[in-house]
């Protein structure tokens, strides 16, 4: 229990509903939909629909998603992949043969095929109860009408001005005078308010053919980009096979590559052979096996995943005998010789939705542009952002992760459902670049090795190995950081006022089976809420 003392905020509990996400306007629309007899997969999409609008800093139409979905809340979870491909013309051979060292980060060759749209018709479609036109009300509202910009996306949009600017278009939607909105400005943007009208009343195939790709694709090829009408006509998410793995009793899942999720499990089951709640929560010992575990997993992530559909071998991350291992050579008073820093560019604007409905059907939506504003790119006429997770592949000759045509790059969003004795435990989201394989299995920790509650859980402290250097938040006790200091860590403070965004953000709902209750909890470090009815 927390102390009531101090700042805080205690679980939101509820009996028949719940949502969790990174903005209050979106909780609400999502429960709004859940109170009119909607279920999860309506109120999630209604949800993420918002947040494109009121958060286009970190997700937009035009970028990718991730589900985890369990009906009824069972232990049978669907994995649905909504991720976008390179345009069929993109090689790396291409790239390299005119000088490029790695993909860019802005630009046309930043930009996939957009998969949010897809996704989210699907999804209405095969486990909804609500068809677009309805779930994309409120956000088609907060377009047309406007929005009052939320302080922590007010905070990072500064941080955006110099990519924004270099897009007429962008820099028309997104800055006032060339600058970033202030907190409470009220914001509208017209031209997505139209796009968004036209998907619900038509469907994805208003965004993949006809006015509107024609219009991304010739914006993208004005400025030299490799896309055509095919790529975006054949996009296609997919169902894949969610991994998982044991943590104290409880089967953690996660979608598989090309994602991260597999290194958030491989992070847990090399803590399965710890006695975690043996430690201190936010001691020295604690947070040296926690920075430990995840080296070698975020080593492993970088040099073996990639886009399974190609030649792809990943699978040897959760052989038990490799973690044994693996665990066997890690020293629990020192850390082990320095690991290559990760090659991962560390984009960290994603939005993650946790909902559960009185049926106790339970999903996790997770959607991203991956850095700040993705590309940069806006299309005239539709209003839509463009993501950046080309960026995301690597131009290095056989590379799991190697452009190539009409392939997936290695993505970072991962979304998580826990589940105990064939039930749902818990619906999980940590957003924040490759924050989030951290940031599962941290928070995981402290629901499973320490017992805190979801809210305690968020609200926690945190470390996170980028590579090269340990990121320490301010909750850290300084007895404690001398400590990881004293046992070889190379240590910085983390320190928003710096310009580094927070270390992650999480979204967070348990069931409470034997009670019949609701436990939702939203992370301190955005602008967020969880509410239930």
């Amino acid at each position: 229990m927390r102390d009531f003392e101090l700042p805080g905020r205690s679980p939101v509990r509820a009996l028949n509903g719940m949502v969790a996400s990174p903005n209050p306007l979106a909780s609400a629309a999502a429960i709004e939909i859940l109170r009119d007899g909607g279920n999860a997969v309506d109120a999630a999409i209604g949800a993420m629909a918002v947040l494109c609008v009121v958060e286009t800093l970190n997700v937009s139409i035009g970028g990718d998603c991730f589900a985890l979905y369990a009906p009824q809340g069972g232990d049978r979870v669907l994995a649905y992949n909504g991720s976008g491909r390179a345009p069929a013309a993109a090689d790396a051979s291409w790239y390299r043969s005119r000088g490029y060292e790695s993909m860019p980060a802005v630009g046309p060759h930043a930009v996939t095929i957009p998969g949010v749209v897809e996704a989210w018709a699907h999804l209405a479609e095969q486990h909804g109860t609500r068809g677009l036109e309805e779930l994309l009300r409120p956000a088609i509202r907060y377009a047309e009408e406007g929005y009052p910009v939320y302080d922590f996306i007010s905070w990072l949009w500064r941080g955006a001005v110099v990519r924004l600017a270099a897009d007429p278009e962008a820099a028309r939607i997104f800055l006032w005078n060339g600058n970033a909105p202030r907190a409470g400005t009220v914001h509208r943007q017209s031209d997505l308010a139209s796009t968004l009208t036209k998907i619900s009343r038509d469907g994805a195939r208003a965004f993949y053919q006809g006015p509107i790709a024609d219009a991304l694709v010739r914006h993208l090829v004005s400025l030299g980009g490799l896309h055509t009408l095919s790529d975006f006509a054949s996009h296609a998410g997919n169902y894949v096979n969610p991994i998982s793995i044991l943590y104290r009793g409880h089967e953690v899942f996660e979608c598989p590559p090309n994602g991260q999720g597999i290194a958030a499990l491989m992070m847990l089951g090399l803590l399965s052979g710890f006695n975690m709640s043996s430690f201190e929560p936010f001691g020295v010992d604690r947070l040296h096996i926690a920075i430990e575990v995840g080296r070698p997993a975020i080593r492993d992530r970088d040099r073996l995943i990639g886009d399974p559909d190609f030649d792809v071998n990943w699978h040897s991350m959760l052989d038990a005998g490799y973690l044994a291992g693996l665990r066997a050579n890690i020293d629990t008073k020192r850390t082990a010789p320095r690991i290559s820093p990760s090659l991962m560019s560390m984009g960290r604007d994603t939005c993650h939705v946790a909902v559960v409905d009185r049926d106790r059907n339970a999903i996790s939506l997770i959607a991203s542009v991956f850095h700040d504003f993705g590309s940069g790119l806006v299309a005239p006429t539709t209003g839509v952002l463009l993501q950046n997770r080309g960026h995301g592949f690597v131009l290095t000759p056989g590379h799991p992760n190697e452009l190539k045509p009409s392939k997936r790059p290695l993505h970072t969003i991962i979304p998580a459902l826990v589940c105990k004795g064939g039930r749902v435990s818990y619906v999980l989201g940590v957003v924040g670049g490759h924050y989030q394989a951290w940031g599962h299995t941290h928070v995981l920790s402290n629901l499973l090795d320490f017992g805190l509650d979801p809210q305690a859980a968020l609200d926690a402290p945190r470390v996170f190995h980028d590579g090269a250097l340990v990121e320490i938040e301010r909750g850290i006790n300084p007895r404690v950081v001398e400590e990881l200091r004293a046992r070889g860590h190379q240590v910085y403070h983390h320190h928003s006022d710096d310009g580094r965004a927070p270390l992650g953000g999480g979204q967070l709902i348990a069931i409470e089976w034997e009670s019949g209750t609701l436990v939702g909890a939203s992370d301190p470090r955005l602008d967020g809420c969880a509410i239930g009815y």
